[in-house]
């Protein structure tokens, strides 16, 4: 992400205290040394407006419910047919993901070329998954306005080489494109359980639910492969404990279903790699349990190196999921949160993700039911969550939030917020001690429209009741901030 050169704020390095209800926020003097903000990711973006183009730039801008605003970096290129952007190629590639919004109930396609020679492929547009109404949230605004579009290239460019993307027959507002070197298809594991075996169809054609349900069946202990190929479920998927669920990496095994796992419970030791979950939902339904993974993955498990897209939620974990590990993982287009600790959350490491175009908190841990302790969110990068914060922790007990780097948060959200705001009951509120290190803030705050005052930075928000708690916020950068860069809030 191009960041434009300007004031920073940051901590002081002489410790300062300052009495926040019944707890205490420390500013002390900063570590020697700490790891570099964000995730380390395989892809490079480039933002549209710093390309060549024959569109027109729109932005700066942030008002709630613009296409500039939901924009990275608050700009974009807006393409009428015929006009094209041609991004000069920073790394080694054969994979582009182009962020891009089309006006609503529209759809289209755009030419691509390399080093102008136009591709027999084209990249499909749509306003599909955009567009998203949540008139029951107050504040709220048609947002949601841009979506992700991946391709191959079928060839390898190197740094220096363009690759342009010409409007066709729709308008087409481009916002950012990530290259990428995808790596070739892995190999099936010795001795694993493959779900072709079992029936399903890799043209995504059939229905291949039952073949998913008994490869996980048969692989108790051991692996269950997902072949290269697409792969349509039309139910979610439960009793799943013990198993190992391998892809042959993202860009080549994917499934197409917006419930993956649906379960209130499990034993644990589940282990998802490496393949695409990609779905349909296109508004935001909150009873509905339209997400990647909703409720237990039970102890011991791992979520690793997947793209996860179109759904309402990424993970939205209740029950009993100590010492989960979700990394190295791609969270695109949801309705709502990108990932939610929802209550009894022990020990659960949330680090090197990228999340992109949320529908409401990116990184959530919600202390509803039981307290979550002892977890951590570290060195994620966290980009346009359009409705609440970059990351948030609404109580919990010795909650950590490390080395994340946020930019270009959206209305009535924070970069990051701590807050004893509990919505619903039993709420268990902010304990122990809350670590806020290290992390990097980019045009992050809003205006929020309910309270007719704009959000810092980073806020700290006793909201429902008095924080009993330590909060520790140290070597903070907080860069382009359009409003405050700290905020303290007491009571509602």
């Amino acid at each position: 992400m191009t960041t434009p050169r300007t004031t920073r704020k940051s901590v002081p390095a002489a410790a300062t205290a300052v009495a926040l209800g019944a707890g205490l926020l420390v500013a002390v003097a900063p570590a020697p040394a700490h790891a570099a903000a964000g995730a380390t990711l395989p892809f490079t973006s480039v933002e549209a407006e710093t390309a060549t183009h024959t569109g027109s730039r729109i932005g700066p801008d942030h008002t709630q419910g613009t296409l500039a605003s939901e924009a990275s970096g608050r700009q974009a290129v807006r393409l009428n047919a015929g006009q094209r952007v041609q991004f000069t190629v920073p790394r080694a590639a054969n994979a582009v993901t182009v962020a891009y919004s089309v006006p609503d109930g529209q759809s289209g396609s755009m030419d691509v070329y390399v080093n102008g020679q136009r591709l027999d492929r084209t990249l499909p547009v749509t306003s599909k998954y955009s567009y998203v109404d949540t008139p029951w949230i107050p504040g709220a605004r048609t947002h949601h306005l841009y979506a992700n579009a991946r391709m191959l290239l079928g060839r390898d460019v190197r740094a220096g080489d363009t690759v342009a993307f010409q409007a066709t027959n729709v308008q087409v507002t481009v916002d950012v494109a990530d290259f990428e070197q995808a790596p070739g298809a892995a190999t099936r594991p010795s001795g694993s359980v493959s779900v072709t075996d079992k029936g399903a169809d890799p043209t995504g054609q059939g229905d291949s639910t039952q073949a998913f349900r008994e490869a996980i069946a048969a692989a108790q202990g051991g692996t269950v492969w997902i072949p290269p190929g697409e792969y349509r479920l039309t139910s979610s998927l439960n009793g799943v404990q013990n198993v190992t669920l391998q892809g042959a990496g993202h860009w080549h095994s994917v499934v197409r279903t917006s419930r993956f796992i649906d379960q209130a419970a499990s034993s644990g030791n589940v282990h998802i790699r490496d393949f695409a979950v990609i779905g349909e939902v296109t508004e935001r339904v909150d009873s509905s349990p339209d997400n990647f993974v909703n409720g237990s993955l039970g102890p011991g498990s791992t979520v690793s190196g997947m793209w996860l897209q179109h759904l309402k939620v990424g993970l939205w974990l209740t029950g009993n999921n100590d010492n989960l590990v979700v990394e190295n993982s791609r969270f695109l287009d949801m309705t709502a949160d990108g990932l939610n600790l929802n209550g009894n959350a022990r020990g659960v490491k949330v680090r090197n993700n990228f999340l992109r175009n949320q529908g409401d908190d990116a990184l959530a841990m919600w202390s509803l039911n039981a307290p979550d302790v002892n977890s951590v969110f570290e060195n994620n990068t966290i980009t346009q969550p359009n409705l609440a914060n970059g990351i948030a922790i609404y109580g919990g007990t010795d909650i950590t939030v490390r080395n994340n780097l946020i930019a270009d948060t959206n209305a009535l959200g924070s970069g990051i917020a701590i807050s004893n705001q509990k919505f619903l009951d039993p709420f268990h509120p902010l304990s122990g001690t809350i670590t806020v290190d290290g992390n990097t803030l980019v045009r992050t705050g809003a205006m929020n429209p309910n309270w007719n005052h704009p959000m810092g930075a980073v806020r700290v928000d006793s909201y429902d009741s008095a924080i009993d708690a330590q909060v520790r916020i140290t070597n903070t950068t907080i860069t382009d901030s359009p409003y405050s860069a700290f905020e303290f809030v007491s009571g509602s």
